[in-house]
C-alpha cells in the first residue's frame, strides 16, 4: 500500500532518515537539515548586507523611542519599514527555511525589538498552530553583537521533541468569553507548568550569544524565553520572523477549544505578497461556521481592551507572547 507522509515536517517525520538520504541534497546540507531535526534549532549566517541591518535599525528607532513602558518592541513592522520586509522575505533565509520543512514558507508576523524582552520560556505552538501540526517555525536576526549582559535568548535544545502542551493540558478553558479571566490563567499557569516540566526532565538550558549578522531558525516547539538583562540601558537590536507553511490550516491554541469545535482562526498577511493567508485542508479553503466567524470577531473586540486590565497581568501576557 502507498502512501504519502508528507502531511508531516520530515524532520518529525518516522520516515526522516529514509527521506534524508533519498533527498539529493549535498552532504553539508543534509548535516544541517540532522542538527535542525536532533536539536530543533540552527544557528546560521544567511549572509544578511550590513546596510539592511542598520538601515533597519535607523528606521526602527524613533518608533522605539516612542513605547511607554516595558514592553519595548514593535510588532509587524514590516507594514512601514521596509527593510523588515526585506529581511523577513529575505532569499538566503526563505532557502534555509524551505531545505527545513519541505515546502513553501509562509512569513506572517515580524517583532522588532531594541532591548532584551526577558521573557518567560515558552513554546511557540501555543500562539501559531497549524493542521498539519507543527509546520510552523521562527527566525531570530542579530543587528549588534549579542552577549549576557543584554539580555540574551535562551532555549532548550532537543525540547522540540516533547509533546505539545494545550490550554486544557494546564487547567484553562482557551474559547471562554470571560478574556480576563482566561488571561490571568493563563499568565499564571502557562509559565509555571513549563517550568515544572524543565525541572522534571532536567532540560539543559542554553545561551544564545552570536555576532550581528547571525540568525538562529528554531522549530515551532522549541522550548525558549530570554535571559535577565545584566547591563541596564544596553541595547539588544533583533528582529524575528515567524512562518507558517504552505497547505495547512492555520489557528491560535491559545484562544482554541478543539474537542468542543472551537477554532480560533486568525487574520493574518503574507509578508512577501501583502495578501490574505487562507486557511487550507486538504487543498480547501477553510472558513470557521458563522456562528464561530462571530464569536471570535467579539473576542478580537474583548482582546483589544487589554489596557482596561491591571497592569501587571498584561505585562505578564506580552512577556510570554514577544521573542
Amino acid at each position: 500500500m502507498n502512501f504519502p507522509d508528507s502531511n508531516l515536517p520530515w524532520i518529525d517525520s518516522p520516515f526522516f532518515e529514509k527521506r534524508l538520504e533519498d533527498s539529493g541534497l549535498t552532504e553539508e546540507e543534509k548535516a544541517f537539515v540532522r542538527s535542525y531535526a536532533d536539536n530543533g534549532y540552527i544557528i546560521f549566517d544567511p549572509e544578511l548586507p550590513e546596510s539592511l541591518l542598520d538601515e533597519a535599525v535607523e528606521q526602527m528607532k524613533p518608533r522605539f523611542e516612542k513605547i511607554k513602558g516595558n514592553d519595548k518592541r514593535v510588532q509587524d513592522a514590516w507594514r512601514f519599514c521596509p527593510p523588515v520586509q526585506q529581511i523577513a522575505a529575505h532569499a538566503n533565509i526563505m532557502k534555509k527555511v524551505q531545505m527545513l520543512y519541505q515546502r513553501g514558507p509562509i512569513p506572517f508576523q515580524t517583532l522588532s525589538f531594541c532591548e532584551g524582552t526577558q521573557q518567560d520560556t515558552h513554546s511557540d505552538l501555543i500562539h501559531f498552530g497549524s493542521i498539519p501540526q507543527r509546520f510552523m517555525c521562527g527566525v531570530w536576526v542579530a543587528m549588534e553583537e549579542i552577549n549576557d549582559f543584554n539580555g540574551p535568548l535562551h532555549y532548550y535544545p532537543g525540547s522540540h521533541k516533547l509533546p505539545f502542551y494545550e490550554m486544557i493540558d494546564f487547567g484553562v478553558k482557551a474559547s471562554s468569553l470571560r478574556v480576563k479571566k482566561t488571561m490571568m490563567e493563563y499568565a499564571k499557569n502557562y509559565p509555571e507548568f513549563i517550568k515544572k516540566v524543565i525541572d522534571s526532565l532536567k532540560l539543559e538550558k542554553h545561551t544564545l550569544n552570536i555576532p550581528k549578522g547571525q540568525a538562529i531558525i528554531w522549530s515551532a516547539n522549541l522550548l525558549h524565553g530570554g535571559n535577565p538583562i545584566l547591563k541596564p540601558g544596553s541595547t539588544r537590536y533583533s528582529q524575528v520572523t515567524h512562518y507558517y507553511f504552505e497547505d495547512c490550516m492555520y489557528y491560535v491554541p491559545r484562544l482554541s477549544d478543539i474537542a468542543i469545535n472551537k477554532l480560533y482562526i486568525p487574520d493574518i498577511d503574507n509578508i512577501v505578497t501583502g495578501e490574505k493567508i487562507r486557511s487550507k485542508y486538504f487543498g480547501k479553503e477553510v472558513k470557521p461556521s458563522n456562528g464561530l466567524f462571530l464569536e471570535q470577531k467579539a473576542r478580537r473586540m474583548l482582546n483589544s481592551i487589554a489596557s482596561l486590565f491591571p497592569d501587571e497581568v498584561v505585562e505578564r501576557v506580552r512577556s510570554i507572547v514577544k521573542r
